[in-house]
């Protein structure tokens, strides 16, 4: 099962503000997790800001799944992002 990623606008902002090495790495990462994505993701216990979250390093991106589409919500540094 093929899942296609979509960016809200603030997500696309957390990432327009991270430095090339964290976007590259996210990138990698996302090429893997796009293709199994509930295999590496934690369920969060309150759904205020999404659904799921995957963990890179010190980041986390939070996500929906909607059908064939993997909702990307917010993106970034793990003491930062469930504020």
């Amino acid at each position: 099962m093929s899942y296609k990623l979509i960016y809200t606008k603030s997500a696309v902002k957390d990432i327009q503000d991270l430095d090339a090495v964290a976007k590259h790495r996210l990138q990698k990462k996302l090429e893997i997790y796009v293709l199994n994505p509930l295999h590496y993701a934690k369920k969060l216990t309150h759904n205020d800001i999404g659904t799921y979250r995957w963990r890179i390093g010190n980041y986390r991106i939070v996500f929906d799944i909607d059908g064939k589409n993997i909702v990307i919500l917010r993106v970034g540094h793990r003491r930062e992002i469930y504020r």
